[in-house]
């Protein structure tokens, strides 16, 4: 008979949704648990960071948004299907190139991030996924993930839910997982924290998984 449940060595399991180019508090929260368990039949949520991410600029902190189409109100994260009828593709790859191209290691990883962006996903998912893939090599993060639908873990493993946690609605100094470290920054002189990876990834490079150890907090349960 075959199991309906993933088995893997006890540890903690964060539940957790895809997001695009995700922020610092959501890779400090995978590096707190044993397993990753990505849940694709969740509700789609709007306006939150499942499909847009913030980036630093000359003059202040962008938000890149992914365009989806309309959908039912009730419809799952993994049948949100992105539109491609705005050029929005043109403009995130503008404004990475302009927030990051004098950064220290922009030429090293760039073209791994347009190669996934000029790919033209049909399904927001497959384009988030692909890219947390990326990030997660990047900075060394090699925790096991399943991307699955709603496959629960064995019953040995403690799973913490943290669906929506991490979002865009909250303070922006109101953090679960993450206390922020400061890192060098191409713009202004104030730092800013909790923006996408990709800030982080361009401009400390190598040095962004231990920067990512010491902005973790600590969570045994939610």
């Amino acid at each position: 008979m075959t199991s309906n449940k993933i088995v893997c060595n006890p540890g903690t399991v964060v539940k957790i949704e895809l997001q695009y180019l995700p922020c610092l508090e959501y890779f400090a929260c995978l590096l707190n648990n044993d397993y990753v368990w990505i849940d694709v039949e969740e509700r789609y949520r709007k306006q939150t960071y499942r499909n847009r991410c913030k980036v630093l600029t000359a003059n202040k902190t962008d938000i890149l948004t992914v365009p989806v189409k309309s959908y039912e109100a009730h419809c799952e994260t993994k049948d949100i299907l992105i539109d491609y009828g705005q050029d929005w593709i043109r403009r995130h790859l503008g404004c990475i190139r302009s927030a990051y191209g004098k950064s220290p290691y922009f030429e090293f990883y760039i073209h791994e991030f347009e190669a996934v962006l000029l790919k033209k996903h049909e399904r927001l998912i497959d384009l988030n996924y692909e890219l947390l893939t990326i990030c997660l090599r990047l900075v060394g993060i090699s925790i096991p993930i399943k991307y699955n639908l709603s496959v629960p873990f064995s019953n040995d493993n403690i799973v913490m839910d943290v669906m929506s946690l991490i979002n865009n609605k909250k303070a922006s100094d109101s953090f679960i997982f993450y206390n922020p470290v400061q890192y060098y920054q191409t713009f202004g002189n104030d730092f800013v924290s909790n923006l996408s990876i990709v800030d982080l990834i361009f401009n400390m490079g190598p040095e962004a998984r231990g920067i990512l150890g010491r902005s973790m907090n600590k969570i045994d349960a939610i």
